[in-house]
């Protein structure tokens, strides 16, 4: 047999690869020859806005609890990218015959690739913190911001991508950064016109398990050193399919579903809840919006093109300069930012209490922070009435799919002995997975005041029923 190597060589033209710790290789499109326009991922990776992402790290304040997690949003977005990519091509087949009219398997994989690429460009400095303690003064989140970046500054060059890793689109067919942009956000009250089969993609991106958190999940557990076979993501993938209903899982993956749960979390309470990354946040809040303030004093959305500079980086370095500064307030904060860079940890955990999934079930909302400090107060000496303390509920933190948070969310599973699909609550679920979720925590300056704390934090807890509205 006479091989062609011309002919062969072309299978490497227009793909290359980037080396990855979790999926070994991640493929990408790069353009066919030096002497072409055409427009590839590789342009968009290259962009400043996805290079962006490199100066803005994955894990927030749990980089400086667990040292080797030094990952960023950009390696998490090739991953995510990756993801997409092959979780769409599986799921492909099913979809098109719930919806015939649906484009060509390589340009839905390519949207799909594209979208998990992007689905992150609009975080700034510290991720979901910066959604919650700077964007909120706004009304806008990071995905709001994703989507117009998406569609005023990297459209034109999406518009002109034309083929997938795996080939070509069909005639005809091109990227919508519209729907690029659709995907990305979580569904809202009030949707826009858009295809079924467009509406059933976007579960990939917001449901129970997602291209986002089955990368984030295996990324962020090697990274930090915790661990990467606590979840199958090759099975749970496998046993997916599209049925009218959305995404459905076969009951033969129901236990690989369970092992990423316990995943995340486990992740939750040993790496992104850890006392000290908790801790740390706490220190965060106190500094975090002046800061901000000073160094971003407008909306972002009016003033996209200098968001392109606002990440991890130019904090560090800008806060740096405040040391020196003859403005008391910016010396201030610049001397609480060396604090936390030198991981000087201002808050002690004094107190912690484990709450389970099967109260969160019940439906109850926890109330508000300043609460449960107020309930504690109640229950200390009057000589101890205003010591400085905090209450941490770990519930609250925005990271993306809470798991704390999805009591009342439903999975298809499919019932190969009956033929059917039913609708099972995720609780169902939850009761094969530990109940240990919610961390309920006291910080305090110093140690000195340990037991009375937890006298008194214990005291409030066990007399819930009748000092708290609602149920933990």
């Amino acid at each position: 047999m006479i091989v062609n190597k011309a002919e062969f060589a072309k299978t490497y033209q227009g793909k290359a690869l980037i080396a990855d710790p979790i999926y070994h290789y991640i493929l990408f499109t790069v353009p066919e020859s030096d002497f072409t326009s055409e427009k590839t991922e590789k342009d968009l990776i290259d962009s400043p806005w996805i290079q962006r992402l490199r100066r803005i790290y994955q894990l927030q304040s749990a980089r400086w609890v667990f040292p080797a997690a030094e990952h960023t949003r950009f390696q998490h977005a090739l991953g995510t990218m990756h993801m997409a990519g092959e979780f769409g091509r599986h799921l492909y087949r099913g979809l098109k015959e719930i919806c015939p009219q649906m484009p060509s398997i390589n340009c839905v994989e390519e949207l799909l690739r594209v979208a998990g690429l992007l689905h992150d460009v609009g975080h700034g400095p510290y991720g979901h913190f910066f959604d919650e303690h700077f964007l909120s003064q706004f009304e806008l989140n990071h995905e709001i911001l994703g989507q117009k970046i998406i569609i005023e500054k990297l459209g034109d060059m999406i518009k002109k991508i034309k083929r997938s890793p795996a080939g070509y689109f069909e005639k005809g067919e091109r990227l919508d950064p519209g729907q690029v942009a659709f995907l990305i956000r979580k569904p809202q009250g009030k949707e826009t016109r858009q295809p079924l089969w467009l509406f059933l993609l976007r579960q990939l991106f917001s449901g129970i398990y997602t291209v986002d958190n089955m990368d984030y999940v295996q990324r962020d557990a090697y990274m930090s050193g915790f661990s990467i076979d606590i979840v199958d993501i090759q099975r749970l993938c496998f046993y997916s399919f599209f049925t009218e209903e959305g995404v459905t899982l076969h009951q033969a993956g129901t236990s690989a579903l369970s092992r990423f749960l316990n995943a995340r979390i486990n992740l939750y309470s040993n790496v992104y809840y850890h006392r000290t990354t908790r801790a740390l946040d706490l220190h965060l809040q106190e500094i975090f919006m002046d800061t901000m303030n000073i160094l971003f004093p407008q909306n972002p959305l009016e003033a996209v093109d200098s968001y392109l500079d606002c990440d991890e980086w130019t904090l560090f370095y800008e806060v740096k300069g405040w040391l020196t500064a003859t403005d008391k307030k910016k010396k201030q904060l610049g001397n609480e930012w060396k604090k936390l860079h030198m991981r000087q940890i201002k808050w002690k955990m004094c107190y912690f209490a484990d709450l389970s999934v099967d109260q969160i079930q019940r439906g109850a909302a926890f109330a508000k922070v300043r609460d449960y400090e107020g309930w504690i107060r109640e229950h200390l000496p009057s000589s101890l009435k205003r010591i400085r303390f905090k209450v941490d509920l770990a519930t609250q933190d925005p990271r993306p799919i809470n798991p704390m948070a999805e009591g009342d969310k439903r999975i298809n599973i499919y019932n190969p002995s009956t033929e059917t699909t039913s609708w099972e609550p995720l609780r169902d679920i939850y009761r094969f997975i530990p109940s240990r979720v919610v961390h309920f925590r006291i910080f305090s300056l110093n140690h000195r005041h340990d037991e009375v704390l937890a006298q008194a934090s214990q005291r409030m807890l066990e007399s819930s029923s009748e000092v708290m509205p609602t149920n933990i």
